[in-house]
């Protein structure tokens, strides 16, 4: 085990909610409906071997049908009506969300959520088709279809390893082969019950509405739920790196963090949202890291930063609703640089170099996190960066189910609109607030790092990583020739950047998630 815990315990943020509490967003003439139920569960409260339960017991519940209708045939009542059903699992909490036209809210209330939420038939075939899907996700779909993907999962459980974190929330390949609808329905009756859920109504709905939706989650189990207590996890003592070896990996993807005491139910979040936005906001083409490693030198398709879990970073422009978390870490995404495989593929001048750009953009990014932390940011790049995150934030809320996504997160925070106590907070911070909020939780030498990349470049760059060797930046004959001589003269500093690496690991892929 990596990880320890820190003396006492971080108490969970939501507890429980008021029974049956329900956050309204009534939205006149609308034309439509979303509803909205968030339990407090969550992939931690999976019992150990069993992980990934709570997972597909949320998934059985929209799809398994109910005692009076299967799945295809609600399927097929809803379609004309364009109804919609979806549910996710993240660490704490677990969401099953419904929208529909107005005119048909009655009947489908009644004949489908009433029925799913009350009355889920948990078919034997339904739970095998969707246990067939959630294995081939852990053994198949994580490995093999996104680098970047994997690399930010392995992440994650790397800097949370040893706590109910560390886990996929779909489960790992022991775990998922031994769930049983046995096992989902158990599980229903204990962690989806009528003390541990939050609603949410948002659009055009008769106040009725509200009190039937209320009153019908009272009848939810009863069960009191035993939600586990977590702690934060240690902060890394100097620089670990494991690399996942993939065999035909077209780059390298790099993912660094450190586990970070900081969410949105505390004032400094603002701070350190403005400092991250400057040095990495997700997706966006003005950062520092975008900058200097896409921009100036061409490496690869997009650097950020993260100080909270980013749902599917790879899909998603806008940081989604539905993950609230106690726990928290801020990360590092690099995209994938090149290998030094591809890099002679593509260039013959290149025949003789011995690992691509891994090394060299991960010593770039952490000595422009070092850079600004000890320098702080000036006036103009703060007072820039605030008036965009006020004008940004409010595109969070751009849908009335996004605007009722995070109303409800704000609960789990303890807030009761985060959006808009957003506003008023970014328009008080001042300069030194951000400036200090760097130095109070961000980390530089201190971090956890997963590259991704093809086995052709494994050993060399475990052998760069562990000597601290000079890792130049590799260009192309052609693109040298066209760069000003100020990033050639940086080049040369960045490659000698002293990185505190402690220790170096490889991990072959097929032995990732495993248990």
């Amino acid at each position: 085990m990596k990880k320890i815990f820190i003396a006492g315990l971080l108490l969970i943020c939501f507890v429980a909610a008021k029974a049956q509490e329900v956050v309204q967003l009534p939205i006149p003439k609308l034309g439509k409906v979303s509803l909205r139920y968030m339990f407090r569960n969550g992939s931690i409260c999976d019992p150990a071997g069993k992980e990934g339960l709570t997972s597909i017991t949320t998934d059985m519940i929209v799809e398994s049908g109910t005692s009076k209708m299967s799945s295809t045939d609600i399927r097929k009542m809803i379609y004309p009506w364009s109804a919609y059903m979806s549910s996710s699992t993240d660490k704490e909490v677990s969401i099953i969300s419904f929208e529909v036209p107005s005119q048909y809210l009655d009947e489908f209330y009644s004949k489908v959520v009433r029925e799913l939420l009350l009355h889920p038939s948990f078919t034997k075939s339904d739970f095998d088709r969707l246990l067939s899907n959630q294995q081939n996700y852990v053994e198949q779909v994580i490995r093999q279809s996104s680098d970047e993907e994997l690399g930010k999962k392995y992440l994650e459980s790397f800097i949370f390893r040893g706590t109910p974190y560390a886990q996929l929330n779909e489960g790992n390949v022991a775990s998922v082969k031994t769930l049983t609808v046995e096992d989902a329905k158990k599980q229903y009756q204990s962690y989806f019950t009528n003390s541990n859920v939050l609603i949410g109504i948002a659009g055009d709905y008769p106040a009725s509405f509200v009190s039937k939706v209320k009153a019908d989650a009272g009848l939810l189990s009863v069960l009191k739920p035993n939600l586990p207590q977590i702690s934060m996890p240690a902060q890394p003592k100097g620089i670990s790196v494991e690399i996942v070896s993939k065999k035909g990996a077209l780059g390298s993807a790099v993912s660094a963090g450190f586990p970070m005491n900081l969410t949105r139910s505390n004032d400094d979040f603002a701070a350190m949202m403005v400092a991250n936005s400057w040095l990495g906001e997700h997706r966006k083409s003005y950062s520092r890291l975008y900058k200097k490693i896409r921009e100036e030198r061409s490496m690869n398709y997009g650097d950020y930063t993260y100080i909270e879990w980013y749902q599917n970073g790879g899909g998603n422009m806008l940081p989604p609703a539905g993950t609230p978390r106690t726990l928290n870490y801020f990360s590092i995404w690099l995209r994938p640089v090149q290998t030094a495989k591809g890099l002679k593929g593509q260039y013959p001048e290149l025949k003789d170099i011995k690992i691509g750009h891994a090394h060299y953009a991960i010593r770039m990014a952490i000595r422009e996190m070092e850079n600004v932390v000890k320098n702080g940011l000036s006036q103009e790049d703060f007072d820039a960066t605030r008036d965009f995150l006020k004008s940004y934030s409010k595109l969070y809320i751009e849908t009335p189910s996004k605007k009722l996504g995070y109303l409800m997160d704000s609960r789990f925070y303890g807030r009761k609109d985060w959006i808009t106590e957003l506003d008023g907070l970014l328009s008080k911070l001042t300069l030194a607030d951000v400036n200090n909020a760097m130095k109070k939780y961000w980390q530089v030498q201190n971090m956890d790092i997963v590259i991704v990349t093809d086995e052709s470049e494994v050993n060399d760059l475990v052998e760069s990583l562990r000597t601290g060797a000079v890792s130049p930046m590799s260009y192309s004959d052609n693109l040298k020739a066209t760069l000003p001589k100020e990033i050639l003269d940086e080049d040369e500093v960045v490659a000698k950047y002293p990185l505190e690496v402690r220790e170096v690991k490889v991990v072959d892929i097929d032995d990732t998630f495993l248990k």
